[in-house]
């Protein structure tokens, strides 16, 4: 015999049909069960989640055939094919299939579609693109699809013109996140207004403006979600901040060169207070009446992943111009001195170091840049991506090749995207550090 496996449809039917009355009857003897199953995708039934034993781990620990990453291990390394003017596109795609919660979510087929018509759901087709990228498959993939889902959701990305990978990621999360609506996290169920999708759960952040009356020294406090962060350069139409010559250096291993400015920089600068002006009075919630004030940015809340946009293309009604400053990075980046907590440390704009270094739960590790080469008019965008450990790769739509950290961090840098180091896990009291994502 040739011990193949035969597939028929009517014993594939009675099988379902058999498993689900004995799940039904299962769900209604057992109260304990209940509480911990989830949902089958497409039967409706629900199944216990499988927790492991002692034997099966030490099975697991034993068995030789399972797979291990080394150096040359190259699955998820996939070029894609320009469509016509769509690196903006295939850029974004690599550092999204390369974000690690996101790669876990679609490979362990979470999604389940609610859609009327599941043929328009942008995140069926990122599963379906997930799952070509990491089958193992070395020639170039076409997402002819995945292109033609984008222009009918967003119609101001659609034609064969240069778009921007900016907005073309800010474009994708929000129709991935209104997509997302069907997946068992759904709502929170504590606030029925938030959403707790994988898209939020992954990217969302809170970014918190407070607002001082300079009268009554009043504070004004608002808390927005935000998906990224977009950061003024040296060399714009907007004054930069001028560093001071006595400040710290070293922070986020960012050794100060003189002339050049880096990210921790471009960040001081975002969440230093900003005095508003007579022209642009408020008024003030405690003393009632129109007052200067100032206004400044911390994050109240921190991503998974922290995406930072640098405006690099500059539209104002005198011209339209690329800035090409060099901005400097680190692959590590700790966000503690920019957290709404950390600014009573804070004095006149000044970057004070954070005292409890050895704290990783800010810390974050680049995987992902994206960059842009030419001009405004004529461009190019690639990106590197961090495979595993320190394998980086460098993605120019269908051909992929091996890269230094050196060739990375000598980029000129668009969008660059960090990965928390350490997750938290949320219980109903008390948030404990349980995972680690490197």
């Amino acid at each position: 015999m040739c011990k193949d496996y035969v597939y028929d449809k009517d014993i594939e039917q009675i099988a379902k049909e058999e498993q689900g009355e004995a799940l039904k009857l299962q769900a209604s003897t057992s109260t304990e069960v209940s509480h911990q199953q989830c949902s089958v995708p497409g039967l409706g039934e629900k199944y216990p989640t499988w927790e492991t034993t002692k034997p099966e781990l030490e099975l697991l620990g034993h068995n030789p055939r399972r797979r291990r990453i080394t150096s040359s291990f190259t699955i998820g390394l996939r070029g894609l094919i320009n469509l016509g003017n769509t690196c903006f596109m295939n850029c974004i795609v690599q550092a999204l299939t390369h974000t690690p919660i996101l790669r876990d979510f679609f490979l362990s087929d979470r999604h389940r579609c609610e859609m009327p018509s599941p043929e328009l759901c942008l995140v069926c087709e990122m599963s379906s693109l997930f799952r070509e990228l990491y089958s193992g498959n070395p020639s170039p993939h076409v997402p002819y699809k995945l292109l033609h889902l984008v222009w009918i959701h967003a119609r101001h990305l659609a034609g064969y013109r240069q778009q921007d990978a900016h907005e073309f990621l800010i474009a994708a999360l929000d129709v991935l996140h209104r997509h997302c609506k069907g997946d068992d996290v759904g709502k929170a169920a504590n606030n029925p207004n938030h959403c707790n999708c994988i898209i939020d759960q992954i990217f969302t952040g809170g970014l918190q403006s407070d607002v001082t009356c300079q009268a009554c020294h009043g504070v004004s406090t608002t808390i927005d979600p935000c998906w990224d962060i977009s950061l003024d350069l040296p060399g714009s139409c907007t004054s930069f901040w001028p560093m001071s010559p006595g400040r710290e250096s070293g922070v986020n291993g960012e050794s100060h060169i003189p002339g050049i400015t880096t990210l921790t920089d471009c960040l001081r600068r975002y969440t230093r207070p900003e005095h508003l002006g007579s022209s642009a009075k408020i008024k003030c919630g405690s003393c009632q009446s129109y007052q200067e004030s100032t206004k400044q940015l911390t994050m109240n809340k921190l991503p998974v992943v922290a995406c930072f946009h640098f405006k690099r293309f500059e539209h104002s009604a005198k011209q339209r111009r690329k800035i090409t400053t060099y901005i400097s990075f680190p692959l590590e980046l700790d966000m503690t001195p920019f957290m709404a907590s950390s600014k009573e440390s804070r004095m006149n704009g000044q970057l004070q170091l954070p005292t409890n270094s050895g704290n990783n739960e800010n810390k974050y590790s680049l995987f992902a840049v994206v960059n842009h080469q030419g001009t405004l008019e004529s461009g190019h965008y690639t990106s590197f991506i961090r495979h595993h450990k320190d394998q980086w790769f460098k993605c120019d739509d269908a051909v992929i090749t091996k890269a230094s950290i050196k060739d990375v961090l000598d980029s000129e840098g668009y969008l660059l995207f960090y990965h928390k180091q350490a997750l938290e896990h949320e219980t109903e009291k008390v948030k404990e550090m349980n995972t680690q994502a490197y």
